[in-house]
């Protein structure tokens, strides 16, 4: 499985997994000038929107999925996420960014990291 196809692997498993935890897929790879969103959700437990980075690494050997999104990255998400928002009026909710890591070992391990930017 080349790099691509590994990450679309992966966007696949967290929509599975959110869709199980009860969240509202609105959005798949939203992309605009300032960035690119995974997954624009709505979790339906807390009512907000939910902005999700996924990283899928086949091993830990370079670290751990998370550990890639950096503090540019996670401002790019935020310029993107306010985008869609803006483009969004009748959306009056709170928001939020999440990352989902996913480490394709012997299993799938999957963890889920809410509100990142606080």
């Amino acid at each position: 499985m080349d790099k691509q196809a590994l990450g679309q692997w992966g966007e696949q498993e967290a929509e599975k997994y959110l869709l199980k935890q009860g969240y509202e897929i609105l959005k798949r790879n939203y992309q605009k000038r300032e960035g690119e969103i995974d997954l624009i959700t709505k979790d339906k437990h807390m009512n907000e929107i939910v902005f999700v980075e996924v990283k899928t690494r086949r091993s830990k050997t370079f670290g751990e999925p998370e550990e890639a999104v950096t503090p540019q990255k996670v401002e790019k998400l935020q310029k993107t996420a306010l985008n869609w928002l803006e483009s969004h009026p009748e959306t009056q909710l709170g928001w939020r960014i999440d990352v989902i890591a996913i480490t394709q070992l012997s299993k799938m391990e999957i963890t889920h990291f809410k509100n990142i930017t606080l």
